[in-house]
């Protein structure tokens, strides 16, 4: 950018981010997990929870198994990319570092579109569950409300609301512990017979098939997105080439278990897939488990937990689109530059609520399986990755390599691309226009490949 530009760019109120600085490495093991949990939210189960009930024939927790498994291989590739490049581009950089910047451009590309879209599913969903409490106003005045807050929190007070969220987990925990208690003291009464098989083969034995089973494993990929997050900070950790590794993995299993027994537990309370609206199914859940105390608590903790998921994501989001026009992988003049009053990216904030503005009447079902189909399009390169930059660059040898760098990460890519091909027709439309039109942007760019794609540059 000439001196001349700058100039201008700074009389018009916004100033480019500084360059050559580095983050600060203040983070341990407790820290990166703790910040897994809160990025992927402890009650995110109950968001698809009705719906991949009502898809499974009422076997969600033998889903969430399905999906744990495929995680589990992702995120021992991204613990193994992590260890050769511990940088903050996660997928991105995975991608660029092993098959160059057009994959790596394709590959952040997909993952973009989870970040742009997960902001409108946390706004959605606090409509969805508000206008249960308030069933005289709409849930759209709650969603435009919602954005209007989230909006202005991240350009003028992101800082106060950060330190917020450790609050918002622990009320979160409590509530799991609350509903476990309350759940099994339910389930106790002997008043309803209690078929511990159920969750697993469906009501009567005769639940929903494989691949209703697969498309259900694929939409609650949306739950692990937070392992994802976590590789984010390699420069703000330590020691991120043992701790990053470890945290991913730790994070990965343990939200995994916690959230197949709040499925497991949900479905022995509330048998079958009766359910009056299956987006907002949780809530009947908790209504016959502890009555209007628990649903109220329930509702409280859900909202106070998808708000502060909605700042964080639209906040991730902003800066993922401020580092892109930056490099100029995006337009520098728009998404390149920092508001000088807050230095915020005030631009970019305010694209991604125009977005959830316009998203406003989008079916959730689908966004929940768009949103998987670009998780799992970044989760399978990655995979990918892993055999391409052991066992071909560096061209590793031996048993136990080929089995860790191979034969895990192969698994990993197989059953990312099996669960992915199980997702709605629609989803694949929708994930496929958006991969055509990232596709042309680099033809564009490159001028038909015939010069280097933009990439956003990380340091080490």
């Amino acid at each position: 950018m000439t001196d001349s530009s700058t100039e201008s760019i700074q009389k018009e109120g916004i100033v480019p981010n500084a360059e050559g600085t580095k983050l600060r490495r203040v983070l341990g093991l407790p820290s990166l997990v703790f910040f897994g949990l809160v990025y992927m939210v402890p009650l995110t189960v109950f968001t698809t929870y009705g719906v991949v009930s009502a898809s499974t024939g009422g076997r969600t927790s033998l889903a969430y198994i399905i999906t744990l498994v495929a995680m589990i291989f992702t995120a021992l590739s991204y613990a193994a990319m992590v260890k050769v490049f511990p940088v903050a581009g996660s997928a991105y950089a995975y991608a660029t570092r092993s098959f160059g910047p057009n994959v790596g451009l394709m590959a952040g590309w997909a993952l973009l579109l989870d970040y742009v879209l997960l902001p409108l599913v946390n706004y959605l969903v606090i409509g969805i569950y508000l206008n249960i409490l308030f069933p005289a106003i709409a849930p759209w005045i709650f969603v435009v409300a919602c954005i209007a807050l989230v909006t202005v929190l991240n350009i003028v007070g992101i800082a106060s609301v950060a330190r917020a969220s450790n609050i918002i987990v622990v009320v979160q925990f409590v509530f799991i512990a609350v509903f476990v208690v309350i759940s099994v003291a339910f389930l106790a009464t002997g008043s309803n017979a209690v078929d511990f098989a159920a969750p697993f083969v469906g009501i009567g034995g005769d639940g929903a098939t494989v691949p209703a089973l697969l498309a259900g494993a694929a939409v609650l990929c949306l739950s692990f997105l937070g392992f994802d997050a976590i590789s984010t900070l390699a420069e703000e950790s330590k020691n991120p080439k043992r701790d990053i590794p470890r945290a991913i993995i730790l994070v990965t299993v343990g939200a995994g278990v916690l959230f197949f027994l709040l499925a497991f537990i949900s479905q022995l309370v509330f048998p079958g897939t009766d359910f009056a609206d299956p987006v907002s199914a949780a809530s009947e859940v908790m209504l016959k488990a502890g009555g209007n105390f628990l649903n109220i608590f329930f509702i409280a903790a859900y909202v106070a937990g998808a708000t502060g998921s909605a700042i964080a994501s639209q906040a991730s989001v902003s800066r993922i689109l401020f580092s892109m026009g930056r490099d100029g992988v995006l337009p520098r003049r728009v998404f390149g530059v920092l508001s000088a009053r807050f230095r915020t990216p005030v631009i970019a904030i305010l694209v991604i609520s125009a977005i959830s503005i316009a998203g406003i009447n989008a079916n959730i079902d689908l966004l929940f399986s768009v949103v998987s189909f670009g998780a799992l399009v970044a989760f399978s390169v990655v995979n990918l990755a892993v055999i391409k930059h052991f066992l071909i660059d560096s061209k590793l040898r031996g048993r136990r390599n080929v089995f860790v760098y191979g034969v895990l990460p192969g698994l990993g890519f197989v059953m990312t691309v099996w669960i992915w091909t199980s997702l709605t027709s629609s989803a694949f439309v929708v994930g496929l226009i958006w991969l055509a039109v990232g596709f042309i942007y680099l033809l564009v760019y490159t001028r038909g490949f015939r010069r280097t794609a933009p990439a956003v540059e990380f340091s080490e």
